[in-house]
């Protein structure tokens, strides 16, 4: 005959469980394509986390496609534009363009490209992350944060930055670069200055500088990073379900949607791409992408005195 304490173990079974799935829900990122063209979306995963489900999609004009991540997932997601692959694959892009294939495997974006960069909070801690222009620029994007309660703060840059970009620093598209300006390069990248890159004797925050270019590009779009130690007005924090990441944003619709900027849930559109399409969360979704085990833990000594 099994022991008393067997049936306490057997009886609350099912609350851990319960608990354990609550805890090990992932967040996503949710893609949307407001270009008037296709894109094709990369992502790249850093400090040691793995790959996404997805490193490389196409996404056409109007589409949004969902990318689950876990908790603790760091990385940074870019647009390359003006692809061509063939049926395996292969191929070229203008910009942000990832060893030449479809899903980039491990490969980061070439630059000049406009990256959101991310580390999602693995238990309590918190989201990290921002907008970079540091390696150059290919589109306007925004990140908005996605949160059941409260608010947290969108990022991103919504100037057009090839339109005004200086000519020493212009990426042309096609053949022979008669395509018009499709990218924007950092100096560091087209001067390869130690004061440009903050490398060498300029490697510190206190001898790295705004330059006249980063400059430039702060005044453009004052949320997101210009150079390398731009981390004071650039870098945001939350505890997100999801960031939606929309490139080509529409301006307008920003500046009337509160939703973008509380991190409401927002009525995004629907659409083929890479990943699911998007969706609003159940009631068991939980307000982080963190694990939200301890929280639950609190009631689980309830549990106990019953028995």
């Amino acid at each position: 005959m099994a022991s008393p304490a067997t049936y306490k173990v057997l009886a609350i079974m099912p609350v851990l469980t319960l608990l354990f799935r609550l805890s090990s829900s992932a967040c996503s990122f949710t893609v949307h394509n407001n270009c008037p063209h296709t894109i094709w979306p990369g992502t790249l995963a850093g400090a040691g986390t793995p790959e996404l489900p997805t490193t490389g999609f196409r996404l056409d004009a109007g589409q949004t496609a969902r990318i689950r991540a876990a908790p603790g997932w760091s990385g940074r997601i870019w647009a390359r534009t003006g692809c061509q692959f063939d049926d395996i694959g292969a191929g070229t892009c203008l910009t942000g363009d990832c060893g030449g294939r479809m899903e980039c495997l491990g490969a980061g974006a070439l630059p000049p490209v406009t990256l959101f960069e991310i580390t999602l909070g693995d238990g309590l801690g918190d989201d990290f992350y921002d907008v970079s222009i540091v390696d150059g620029y290919n589109l306007p994007v925004v990140a908005a944060p996605r949160v059941l309660h409260g608010a947290c703060n969108a990022t991103g840059c919504l100037a057009d930055l090839n339109t005004g970009c200086p000519k020493e620093l212009q990426v042309e598209g096609g053949s022979g670069g008669g395509g018009g300006v499709v990218a924007c390069k950092s100096a560091c990248e087209a001067f390869g200055l130690d004061e440009y890159c903050c490398s060498g004797e300029f490697a510190s925050a206190n001898t790295c500088k705004p330059s006249p270019y980063s400059s430039l590009f702060k005044a453009a779009c004052p949320r997101a990073y210009s150079y390398a130690f731009d981390d004071g007005s650039s870098t945001f924090t939350c505890k997100a379900y999801d960031y939606t990441i929309i490139f080509c944003p529409d301006i307008n619709r920003l500046r009337s949607s509160h939703n973008y900027f509380t991190g409401q849930p927002d009525q995004g559109g629907k659409g083929g791409g890479g990943g699911d399409e998007a969706e609003e969360p159940d009631e068991n979704t939980p307000s982080s992408c963190a694990s939200n085990l301890p929280s639950h833990l609190f009631f689980l000594p309830l549990f106990f005195l019953l028995f």
